[in-house]
């Protein structure tokens, strides 16, 4: 079958401030979360879907399937000069292969989340992105959430005051047959890497640097090598505490996946998941209410609930968009290379801790 390359370099397209360039984005890795990475650059008005890279029969099909040229390798994708930008959706334990090869072509790169298995491999990766000054973005989509984007705004208007503590509960059940799949029970996987790390991110993004983690760990349900259920204490620099309780063995509704509604793949829940505690009001997340006090900070005192307003745009078809701008050189990266390396760093510090029992300082990390 023959499928027509898109033209070769950017084209141009009218965006909202004048006539643009409509980006090239090829997608590495053609499994869940490449499928709607896929979906996400169809949607985007500066993207177009440039290739879909993945060397299985099932992949192939589905880039016939969306009128997309496919490749079996990044090589071969690069050889052709096809792209302008790739998105890499591959295994965790790729990502850092995949992104060198990026790199050394001077293609910019957005890798999923973690950036990498081990800070050592992030490290090799986001050196020689700089040293060839080749743009990494990492796939922390939830910073492209405009509700994240209201919640921030809010904090940094001093809304709530100063941060005192925040909570935040990832429970979720995946299926057994989630685990066939041989990756996800190696090192590397897990909830802590695959799930904690996003809401890592986004405590970054809203309260600032962690300094210290404490965690215990269990795999005691499935068994496997990695963890199904942890919890971790966290002291952010700014002297704010933090809980947070992570399993993908627990069937309940409180987890970001069945709250946000980011995913139509998640039935949604009216529940929340995160809560940002400060010295004048909290936040609730994901729904957005903001708790204060009608007077006088007293918890004799009426205390109300206002419902901030956000916009429901799809934070996957955002990022892409930035990821077109960043390419365009327009902007810098929202989740940037050294901003993943961060959430891997505490990620890391997590699973030492519970191996240890001992707290890890990340300064000395």
């Amino acid at each position: 079958m023959n499928i027509r390359l898109p033209p070769q370099g950017p084209i141009a397209y009218k965006g909202e401030n004048g006539v643009s360039k409509l980006v090239r984005i090829a997608v590495a890795g053609a499994g869940l979360i490449g499928k709607r990475h896929i979906e996400a650059v169809m949607a985007a008005p500066g993207a177009v879907l440039a290739a879909i890279v993945d060397p299985t029969d099932t992949a192939r099909a589905f880039a016939a399937e969306r009128g997309a040229p496919w490749f079996g390798s990044l090589g071969d994708m690069i050889a052709a000069n096809a792209s302008d930008g790739v998105i890499i959706a591959t295994p965790n334990q790729m990502h850092v292969d995949n992104g060198l090869e990026c790199v050394a072509a001077g293609l910019p790169l957005l890798v999923e989340k973690p950036i990498a298995t081990d800070v050592a491999a992030a490290e090799k990766l986001i050196a020689a992105a700089e040293a060839a000054n080749v743009p990494v973005l990492v796939g922390h989509h939830r910073r492209h959430n405009q509700l994240i984007q209201r919640a921030r705004a809010e904090i940094e208007s001093g809304a709530i005051g100063e941060i005192v503590s925040v909570t935040g509960i990832t429970w979720f059940f995946k299926p057994d047959e989630y685990f066939d799949i041989e990756w996800r029970r190696t090192p590397g996987a897990g909830p802590v890497y695959l799930n904690l790390i996003h809401d890592i991110d986004v405590m970054h993004y809203l309260c600032g640097p962690i300094e210290t983690v404490h965690a215990v760990d269990s795999n005691a349900v499935r068994n496997n090598v990695v963890e199904d259920t942890a919890i971790i204490l966290l002291k952010f620099k700014s002297g704010a505490l933090g809980t947070f309780s992570v399993s993908d063995t627990i069937v309940a509704p409180w987890s970001w996946e069945l709250t946000a509604r980011e995913n139509p793949a998640y039935p949604p829940t009216a529940q929340p998941t995160y809560f940002v505690g400060g010295t004048h009001g909290s936040l609730e997340l994901p729904g957005l209410r903001l708790w204060r006090y009608r007077e006088k900070r007293s918890w004799w005192e009426p205390i109300d609930a206002t419902q901030l307003a956000f916009d429901f745009a799809d934070p996957l078809i955002c990022q892409v968009n930035q990821f077109a701008a960043v390419i365009r050189g327009e902007e810098a990266p929202l989740a940037s290379g050294r901003d993943g390396l961060s959430a891997l760093r505490v990620v890391e510090a997590v699973k030492l801790s519970a191996r240890t029992g001992e707290t890890v300082k990340l300064h000395d990390y």
